[in-house]
This record gives C-alpha cells, structure tokens and sequence, in this order.
C-alpha cells in the first residue's frame, strides 16, 4: 500500500443539506468514510447543499435547488434537473478545483455525476447507495464502468444484483465509528425500536402492527418524510404504543437505541444495505429484519436477530418471542469483526488507490 496522503473531494447527495436527515443513510456514510480515510492520514474536503453541517472535516457549503429524490422517480426514463441545480453548481465547483485534488468520491445517486466520469482529469469514485430504481440511470451505469472499470461501487451483492452491470460493481460494505456506540448488555425495560426514513417505501405501518399485537411500545427514530403517511399510520393502529422521537444525532440515537430490545426493519423494497442494522448491533440490539437485499447479507439469523418474508407481520412477532435466544454480545462482535472503520477504511484505501494508479487518460 502506498504512503502517499491523498487529497479527496466528497460529494455529498444534492437531495438535501448535510445534517438534515433528507439524504438518510448518505449523510452517515459519508460522513464516517471521511473519518475513517482522515485516521489514516489523507485530507478530505466535503461538498454540500447549502445549509449543511459536519464536524467532520472542511465543508464548502453550495447554492442552488436541491435534486428531486430518486425514490420518487422508480421507473422514470428521463433526467430531471431544476433550474439552478445544486446538483450541476456542485460539480462546476469539482471540475474548478479538480486539480487540488486526487480523487473525487461521489455520493449522489445521479445520472449526471455518472455521465461526467471520463471527462474530469482526476478518477472519480462513486458509492450507489440504493438499488436500481431508474432504466436511464442503470444504462448509465452499464456505461460508465465499461468506460472507467472499478469506478462504482454498491453495498452489497443483493444491491449489485439489481443493476444490469451487476458483476463489475465493486462491494464495498460499510463502516461505522465503533466508540461513538456503548454497548448495552440488558435494556431496562422491553421495548421495539424502528429507524429510518418515514415514507411508504420504508413499511413502517408492518411494525406498527407489530407493535400493537405484542403490547410492546416502538419507539420510532427518523425524518418524517411524508406527513399524510405518517397520520394513516397513527390512525390505523391506535392501540399501538407509538413513541416517535424524531431525528437524532448519532450519539442522541445510539443512547436511546442501546436501551430496546430489538430493532424491527421493515422495507418493502431492496434494502441497498441499512445503516440502523449495523448501529442496533454496535449497541447490542438484534435486528429482526425482513428477508430482502442487503439485510440478508448482514443480519445473521437466529444468531443476531431473525430474518422474516416481507410482509409477514405474524413471522415479526414471532421472532420478538423468540429475542432471548440471542445474545447481545455477538450482535457487538459481529459490528466490530466486519463492520468497524479500520476494516472499511482499508478497502476504501485500497480502492482508491487502486483507481489512482490506473487513471485512465480522459479522451481529448
């Protein structure tokens, strides 16, 4: 491995402001991808949507419309740019400043940063954080690692496998700063936690209803994404002990998380991956997780938690029944052993560098 420090340039999502909670898992993993390239002595400069905020490394804070989210475009076979795109003034400041750099890593699921790839001098590295959602965005996939090999990478093998160019995308993983959790050994009280996005894509209304069938509280962390979503879920199930507690720092989250005894995921599409997974175990918490995408990569069944059929509401149950056959410690083992980052800091590392050494000359 070289000795080098490199210069970075991040790419935040141009969906919404750092910090906000609108990029959902982006904003974590960008975040800790700074951290842990940052341990091992290269600089990082962060771009973002004005109004964001890190406390990470240098910020430069862009201007502009914020993207329309790609979960509202699944299917769409055309590209859509606001007037005044922050998405477009990110990357003029990129292209303006590329030669300070050595690499740009971008976190935007987009088709433009796709398209610009070979065009800029220095490689860019980009983490797709979801799974397909749009034609025109997978071809352009398709086309960019056939122009730039290595040059994207997803996850995990369940989200590779939903794009055309499944097989030259690179797995990644992810990581998480294992101090920033405490581990809980035995909550003081029963009760469910649910973390995410509150949208329709998200199913929240399954735990819910698990919820109400095991007179457990669920405790609800997350951004309240669609306002009408959230109501039709207090209404349907007014039994259910619902406690929702808003979106939370890491160190806010982590200190409320430690203290239920599972964390219901509960996604009604391809989970690219799922942070809250990886952060219930750092504090100990098994995940009860439907059976879909990345969570099968990551949950260990009947060892840190349970895998279900999505949907299925009675499998839910069932496992919460069954919670005191898993032990807490193996669920921190298991975050530490793959998850920690020192292990996702070496691949990145090794990744960019790999992008480095074997740049490609853009075309004239």
């Amino acid at each position: 491995m070289q000795n080098k420090p490199y210069r970075f340039l991040f790419l935040s999502t141009p969906v919404g402001a750092l910090g906000s909670g609108v990029g959902g898992g982006v904003e974590l993993t960008l975040q800790n991808a700074a951290k842990a390239l940052i341990a091992r002595g290269h600089t990082v400069e962060i771009v973002a949507p004005e109004g964001s905020q890190t406390s990470v490394t240098k910020l430069t804070q862009i201007a502009g419309n914020p993207q329309i989210s790609a979960q509202t475009q699944v299917g769409a076979d055309v590209v859509l740019l606001p007037q005044d795109s922050v998405l477009e003034n990110m990357w003029s400041y990129a292209r303006a400043s590329q030669s300070q750099f050595d690499l740009i890593f971008n976190f935007a699921y987009d088709w433009l940063p796709l398209y610009l790839t070979p065009f800029l001098q220095i490689p860019i590295a980009h983490w797709i954080s979801m799974s397909s959602l749009s034609p025109v965005i997978d071809e352009m996939i398709s086309k960019t690692v056939e122009l730039c090999p290595h040059a994207i990478a997803v996850n995990t093998r369940a989200c590779a496998d939903t794009f055309s160019a499944g097989d030259r995308l690179m797995i990644m993983g992810k990581g998480i700063d294992v101090s920033q959790y405490q581990f809980v050994a035995q909550p003081d009280t029963p009760k469910l936690a649910w973390v995410g996005r509150i949208s329709p894509e998200k199913g929240l209304e399954d735990a819910a209803s698990a919820a109400q069938s095991t007179g457990l509280p669920l405790h609800i962390f997350g951004l309240i994404q669609d306002q009408v979503y959230w109501q039709q879920i207090q209404k349907d199930f007014p039994k259910a002990e619902l406690h929702y507690e808003g979106f939370l720092s890491t160190d806010a989250l982590q200190r409320k998380l430690g203290q239920c005894t599972a964390l219901l995921m509960t996604p009604r599409w391809v989970e690219a991956f799922g942070n809250a997974a990886i952060e219930a175990f750092a504090c100990g918490v098994p995940v009860i997780s439907y059976r879909s995408g990345g969570l099968t990569e990551i949950v260990r069944d009947r060892q840190t938690g349970f895998l279900v059929d999505m949907g299925d509401v009675d499998g839910l149950i069932l496992a919460i029944s069954q919670l005191d056959k898993i032990n807490r410690l193996a669920c921190r083992q298991q975050l530490e052993a793959e998850y920690s980052l020192e292990v996702w800091g070496d691949r990145l590392e090794k990744w960019f560098n790999n992008l480095i050494e074997n740049q490609l000359i853009p075309p004239e």
